[in-house]
């Protein structure tokens, strides 16, 4: 039986590789170790390169996503079973702490986003699940492995941050700032809740192409600076509903004020590794709701159902494919979205 395996594995900002780690071992009863067959890279896995999350470690395996086949489970799991097909979430929620039965597991107390930040994570050919119980999903016969990756993270990132906290209802107006693979999440998801109007404001022209075709009613380039007059002229000069920072950065962030309507929301789902200004010289008198969140991945069922029964096709998010061995390549792609055209960078372990 083979002890060590291939993973990705982070060295300090800007630094990272390939290579041979320890298997992943049983260290709770209630744990799983998870064969990754297929995983991703995230935009949170950059920001981690890029040094803005300190809490991550040199010599952390990176990577928060991915689906797979239960390779061994600890004595206290109850779910799942060796050889089992996966979804692995990107939140390990214990199901038991106070913030867990509040569905606000991204905060649980012994877990929440932890794997490829705290512990080691799921770019690799093998991962250990914390809380397997509830912190897995079964993949249903027949079901399309590729898509499901999307509800490891960005769909109910998209969903539960942007949409939810963003307060989608029909007839509303919705402007999402990024369209990233994050911000096409909340495209996609905001459709249900049958919204009159997306606006899709993004610098990148393709991937404002992108945003059309999974359903905006409307682009807005923002390069040129106009992007508040262009939203104005879209709602008649009164703003959104609901504005979706979907980048962290604080230009967009200050955008969503710009252009958020009175009685509207400002729903944050963007890492933010720098400070930000916040306009309440403005704002104070509009009856604006702003909001953060970490995803909780609590809609990961409800969601897991609307893909099966394609109401949303979640797929058409993944543009490149590469194997393991290939890594440094997909982060490279991926990294420079704004040449490559890359959405998701499916790995194959």
């Amino acid at each position: 039986m083979a002890t060590t395996m291939k993973a990705l594995v982070y060295h300090g900002p800007g630094k990272m590789s390939l290579e041979p780690r320890p298997m992943p071992q049983i260290e709770a009863s209630t744990d799983a170790i998870i064969k990754i067959t297929r995983t991703t890279i995230c935009g949170t896995d950059l920001h981690i390169l890029k040094g803005d999350l300190p809490a991550c470690a040199p010599g952390r395996i990176l990577g928060h996503e991915g689906v797979g086949v239960v390779e061994h489970v600890g004595p206290g799991v109850a779910a799942f079973k060796v050889g089992d097909r996966v979804i692995v979430s990107c939140i390990s929620a214990c199901a038991k702490c106070e913030y867990c039965r509040r569905g606000m597991s991204s905060h649980c107390t012994t877990g929440g986003w932890i794997l490829g930040y705290t512990i080691d994570g799921t770019q690799a050919e093998y991962v250990r699940v914390p809380y397997a119980d509830t912190s897995l999903y079964a993949i249903p016969p027949g079901a399309d492995e590729e898509a499901l990756i999307m509800l490891s993270d960005i769909l109910p990132t998209g969903f539960e941050c942007g949409v939810l906290n963003g307060r989608v209802q029909p007839g509303n107006t919705v402007a999402i700032v990024g369209a990233g693979p994050v911000g096409l999440s909340a495209l996609l998801t905001a459709q249900l809740y049958s919204p009159s109007e997306i606006i899709s404001i993004d610098l990148d022209a393709n991937r404002l192409e992108v945003a059309k075709g999974l359903g905006a009613t409307a682009v807005v380039n923002s390069s040129d600076g106009k992007a508040v007059e262009a939203v104005m002229r879209l709602t008649g000069g009164r703003g959104v509903d609901t504005a979706i920072e979907a980048v962290g950065v604080a230009a967009t962030f200050g955008l969503c004020q710009d252009i958020v309507g009175a009685g509207g929301v400002i729903a944050n789902i963007g890492v933010h590794g720098a400070k930000v200004d916040l306009h309440l010289e403005r704002l104070w008198s509009h009856n604006v709701t702003i909001t953060t969140r970490l995803v909780d991945a609590v809609t990961t069922p409800k969601l897991l159902q609307a893909v099966q029964s394609h109401r949303l096709d979640a797929k058409r998010l993944i543009t490149h494919r590469f194997p393991l061995a290939k890594i440094a390549e997909a982060y490279d792609t991926f990294g420079r979205a704004a040449t490559t055209r890359a959405l998701k960078v499916i790995l194959e372990a």
